[in-house]
C-alpha cells in the first residue's frame, strides 16, 4: 500500500507516513485549554488534523484519534476566582462551548477526549518514575521539576541546543530550581487553588506533564503522530518528549506535524490590537462552514491571513460548490443524454485529488482539483447519461466529504408549493407576464429557493 508523505517536524523533511501497526494510526492532538471561547487560531489545528484523520480513513486505514481537554490551568483558576465559582464550573462551561464550535465546524469528535482532572493518578505515576530515574527532583516546598540537563536529546524537536533555548526563551529564574531551564511537573497548592493529594505535596500538575500521561494511557508509550500548532513546538512538545522518553526509554512519537499561525489583516491576532476573533463571532455572521473552508484554502504549514475580503471570497467559493452539487442533482433528474465523458473527468479529479493530499495534506490544491471538476460539470454536464452523472456525483461527494465540506446540503424533497410556483413562473414567462414572474421570484426567495433557467428547464436551488 502506498502511504502518504508528511513533513515531520522532528526530521525537518517529508517522510512516508508509515504506522507502527499496519493500516492503523495512533494520533494525539493537543486540544484547547477551556477558560474562554475558542478563537480562530484554535480552529486551525482542529480542522487540519480532523481532515488528516478523514483522509487516512478514506484511504482505508484505521485511526485511533485522541485529543485532550486541559481543564486545570492558571487561566482557568484565575477566571474561577474572578467569577467566584469553582474551576470545574469554568472548565465544564467552556468545554461545552468548545464542543459546540467544533461540531459547527464539522470536526468529528475524537475517539477519546481525556480531561486532565481525570488523569491525576497517571500523572503522579509518571512523575514518580522520572524522580526514580533521576530526571526529576522534589523541592523543599513540594514542587517537582524536570531536570532538563539530564535528557541529552533536549532540543531535538525545535532543532536548537539547550543553551540557545535557555537564552532565547522567557525562563523564570527561581532559587528553588537547579537550573533556570527546569520546568514544573507538579505545583504545590497555593491558597484558593484546586489540589490533589500526592507523594510530593498537596497540589496540581504542571502543564506539560498532562499530555505525556494521557497519551501513554490511551495510545501507549510510542505513538505514530503528535500534532498541534507551531507555537507548541517549544516548550510544550519539547518538554513532552523529555518527560515521555525519560520515563519510558522509548521514542515518544515517530512523526510530528505542526500547523502555521493565523494573522488578522496581516498582523498577529491580539486583544490589544482589537483584532481578536472567536469562532463564535465569525460564525454568527458567516456560518461555521465558511470558517472550515477558509482554513483549508492554504497548505497547513503556510500562514493564513484572515480578512473580511478573504472570508467573503470563501463564502462565494463555498456557494459555488453547493450550486455545482445541486446542478448535478438537477442534471441527473432531467438527463436524456448518452455521453459518458464526464466519468473520465471525475476519475481524473479523484486521482489528482489523492496525489496532492498524499503530498503532505495539500488541501489548497485538493480544493483546486474539485473546482476543475465543477467547471466540467457546469460546461459539459447537459448531454451526459444519468449513470455517468450519478457516478460523478458520487465522486464529488467523496472528495468534498474528505475535506469535511458540504455538510449543510439540504437533500430533502422540494415542497410541492415551491414546485407549483416554479411551474406557474414558467407559464407566465411564456405569456411575457414579467411582473407576475418577478412576484413569484420574490415568493420563492422568501421560502428559501431560487430558480436558475437552463436549456433542460428551470432548476430549483436552495438559497
Amino acid at each position: 500500500m502506498k502511504h502518504m508523505q508528511v513533513f515531520n517536524t522532528l526530521t525537518r523533511k517529508k517522510e512516508e507516513f508509515i504506522p507502527i501497526n499496519e493500516d492503523e494510526y495512533k494520533i494525539y492532538v493537543c486540544g484547547p485549554t477551556v477558560y474562554n471561547y475558542m478563537h480562530i487560531g484554535n480552529a486551525r489545528p482542529a480542522v487540519t488534523f480532523d481532515t488528516l484523520r478523514r483522509y487516512l480513513e478514506y484511504k482505508g486505514n484505521k485511526v485511533k484519534y485522541v485529543s485532550n481537554i486541559t481543564d486545570i490551568d492558571d487561566k482557568i483558576i484565575k477566571r474561577a476566582n474572578e467569577e467566584g465559582i469553582t474551576f470545574e464550573e469554568v472548565a465544564r462551561k467552556y468545554e461545552n462551548e468548545c464542543y459546540h464550535d467544533l461540531e459547527g465546524l464539522n470536526v468529528r469528535f475524537a475517539d477519546v477526549r481525556p480531561r486532565v482532572s481525570d488523569h491525576i493518578p497517571e500523572i503522579i505515576d509518571i512523575i514518580q518514575t522520572l524522580i526514580e530515574k533521576g530526571h526529576a527532583y522534589r523541592t523543599d516546598n513540594g514542587d517537582v521539576y524536570y531536570r532538563v540537563h539530564s535528557f541529552k536529546e533536549y532540543g531535538k524537536l525545535s532543532h536548537q541546543p539547550l543553551e540557545d533555548l535557555e537564552s532565547g526563551a522567557r525562563i523564570a529564574v527561581d532559587d528553588i530550581k537547579e537550573s533556570p531551564a527546569d520546568f514544573a511537573l507538579w505545583k504545590a497548592a497555593k491558597p484558593g487553588e484546586p489540589s490533589w493529594d500526592s507523594p510530593f505535596s498537596k497540589g496540581r500538575p504542571g502543564w506539560h506533564i498532562e499530555c505525556s500521561a494521557m497519551s501513554r494511557k490511551h495510545l501507549g508509550e510510542t505513538i505514530d503522530l503528535h500534532c498541534g500548532g507551531l507555537d507548541l513546538i517549544f516548550p510544550h512538545h519539547e518538554n513532552e518528549i523529555a518527560q515521555s522518553e525519560g520515563a519510558s526509554g522509548k521514542e515518544f512519537s515517530h512523526y510530528w506535524m505542526h500547523n502555521a499561525y493565523i494573522n488578522v489583516d496581516n498582523q498577529k491576532m491580539s486583544k490589544s490590537l482589537n483584532n481578536f476573533f472567536t469562532i463564535r463571532d465569525i460564525s454568527d455572521k458567516y456560518g461555521y462552514e465558511v470558517i472550515r473552508y477558509f482554513l483549508l484554502t492554504a497548505h497547513y504549514r503556510t500562514p493564513l491571513n484572515f480578512t473580511k475580503e478573504v472570508i467573503e471570497q470563501c463564502k462565494s467559493s463555498l456557494e459555488r460548490l453547493y450550486n455545482a452539487r445541486e446542478h448535478l442533482d438537477f442534471l441527473i433528474s432531467a438527463s436524456t443524454g448518452s455521453e459518458e465523458s464526464i466519468k473520465e473527468a471525475a476519475n481524473k479529479a479523484k486521482e489528482e485529488f489523492i496525489a496532492v493530499m498524499d503530498d503532505d495534506l495539500n488541501t489548497a490544491d485538493a480544493l483546486s482539483k474539485i473546482f476543475e471538476l465543477v467547471t466540467v460539470i457546469n460546461t459539459n454536464g447537459a448531454n451526459q447519461s444519468r449513470e455517468a452523472l450519478q457516478y460523478t456525483a458520487n465522486i464529488f461527494d467523496e472528495l468534498t466529504g474528505v475535506l469535511g465540506l458540504l455538510y449543510n446540503r439540504k437533500i430533502d424533497e422540494i415542497p410541492q408549493k415551491v414546485k407549483d410556483l416554479v411551474e406557474e413562473r414558467t407559464m407566465v414567462r411564456k405569456q411575457k407576464n414579467w411582473a407576475r414572474a418577478d412576484e413569484i421570484r420574490d415568493e420563492l426567495s422568501e421560502l428559501g429557493y431560487v430558480v436558475k433557467d437552463t436549456p433542460q428547464g428551470p432548476q430549483i436551488l436552495v438559497k
